[in-house]
């Protein structure tokens, strides 16, 4: 092996590290978002509380993450990347400790309100580090980290859930020490949130920020960890997009006419396009669809961790492909089978007798019918806009505008979330489950012709070439 090789194999290891160490966030967000999940129930029983208030309580963090968002850019802008992860990594902490100690659903709504701002900077953070600290030829692979992180982090926690509901008997009933199992099942997110922050600490600054503040020789001792080599060209690259003249500001996104950039707008669309696939209520209220198929309470959690599972299959075939095939082929291939796959369930609820309570009554084929098309439309989503599109805002961005426009998508993405997530129970209880996945269906139809149209390939372009 010549020294030329070993050093490439040693710089990508690195890159390989502090991706990781910031993708950390993801995990969090991934996880901090699904452990309400097992938890709902017995909270609503907890704090005698109605149904819309239950629904509040799972749906704010949404917004704290709409928030957390939108001021993520300027925090990144102006403290730096790192000192951003520490906050976000302290905000975790006290929010899984103070939802799991919550001593009445106010002041539980508080903590994940903050638990939800946390996941917001995370969202935005890990993204734009990762992409400003990976070589050109690894950035859609180091970029889907982001998402596998995510997807892992929902996984874990469904499966923590699962265990510890299991091991007392119900969420509702007590754990270790006799203190109820639904408060462990917070508690849980402290450890991945204390190392996230010390992982923070470890890992170097964006060298695009260093350059930023007039530090150059930390930039150059960074850039030459990640690519080895002579660097200073690259610096002087940096020099030439990022304006060290003053801070990024959100006027920055507007154009002389009035109005967002054009750019700003397609990254909009795509983080908005994102959520109105209806992703998160696979998540969400999966064990909605599963009972409708006639499994059990035990049995539709199982399947909801199996479905996690097949999110961290295809999303590793994201990782193995953004690369290789480009981003805008694997978008178009995700919208054409979720258009399928979601016109599939449409159908079938649409078209299935429903019980005394309204819900569709699956039997047979139409059950077995749904469930692969759930599980299918998971995958097809797991491979393309699930990780491409956090993939896409990293890069599509120029580097005077990046953390902004960042936030904005973003932010976007949340509150697209929350209008999902907060529109579902309604649609199912006035028009049904036909109608909902009838939506979703629409949505993925035209997320074909948005990428079609609107996005260009950013596979192999340097960020300084945005």
């Amino acid at each position: 092996m010549t020294s030329t090789t070993a050093r490439r194999k040693s710089n990508t290891f690195y890159v390989i590290l502090i991706a990781g160490a910031a993708a950390l966030g993801g995990f969090l967000f991934g996880f901090d978002t699904a452990v309400i999940n097992g938890a709902v129930v017995a909270i609503s029983k907890a704090f005698n509380i109605s149904s819309w208030v239950t629904g509040l309580a799972v749906s704010l963090a949404l917004l704290g993450s709409a928030v957390g968002a939108f001021f993520a850019g300027q925090i990144a802008d102006r403290y730096g990347r790192i000192k951003a992860m520490v906050v976000a990594s302290g905000l975790f902490t006290l929010s899984a400790i103070g939802s799991g100690l919550a001593f009445g659903i106010w002041d539980f709504i508080f903590w994940r309100l903050l638990g939800g701002i946390a996941i917001g900077v995370a969202s935005v953070i890990a993204p734009a580090y990762i992409a400003e600290c990976s070589p050109t030829h690894l950035r859609g692979r180091l970029g889907s980290l982001q998402q596998l992180a995510i997807v892992v982090g929902i996984f874990i926690a469904l499966l923590s859930d699962y265990f510890i509901a299991v091991s007392a008997g119900s969420a509702e009933k007590p754990f270790l020490f006799g203190i109820a199992a639904w408060r462990w099942m917070f508690w849980t997110a402290v450890p991945p949130a204390v190392l996230y922050g010390m992982a923070a600490l470890t890992i170097p600054e964006s060298p695009r920020y260093l350059v930023a503040q007039g530090r150059e020789p930390e930039a150059a001792n960074v850039l030459t960890k990640i690519l080895g080599g002579n660097v200073l060209e690259k610096i002087e690259e940096i020099r030439q997009t990022v304006m060290r003249e003053r801070e990024p500001k959100f006027s920055d996104l507007l154009r002389r006419s009035g109005g967002l950039l054009p750019i700003v707008w397609i990254g909009i669309g795509l983080s908005v396009l994102q959520q109105f696939v209806g992703i998160n209520v696979i998540f969400y209220y999966s064990s909605v669809l599963w009972r409708a198929v006639g499994f059990s309470e035990k049995d539709s959690l199982t399947i909801t961790v199996i479905t996690g599972a097949v999110n961290i299959m295809t999303t590793l075939i994201a990782i193995a492909f953004v690369d290789k095939f480009g981003r805008k082929p694997l978008l178009i291939l995700g919208s054409i089978g979720m258009t399928l796959t979601l016109g599939t369930m449409a159908t079938v609820f649409g078209t299935a007798p429903v019980d005394a309570a309204g819900n569709p009554t699956l039997t047979g084929s139409a059950g077995m019918a749904a469930l692969f098309a759930a599980n299918l439309y998971v995958f097809c989503f797991g491979f393309s806009w699930g990780p491409v599109t956090w993939v896409l805002l990293g890069e599509m961005f120029n580097n005077k505008i990046r953390a902004a426009a960042l936030s904005v998508a973003a932010s976007m993405q949340w509150v697209a979330n929350f209008v999902v997530s907060t529109t579902f129970p309604p649609i199912l209880q006035y028009f049904g489950l036909g109608s909902a996945y009838g939506l979703y269906t629409i949505a993925a139809a035209i997320s074909f012709f948005f990428v079609l149209f609107f996005i260009k390939e950013t596979k192999g372009i340097e960020l300084e070439d945005m």
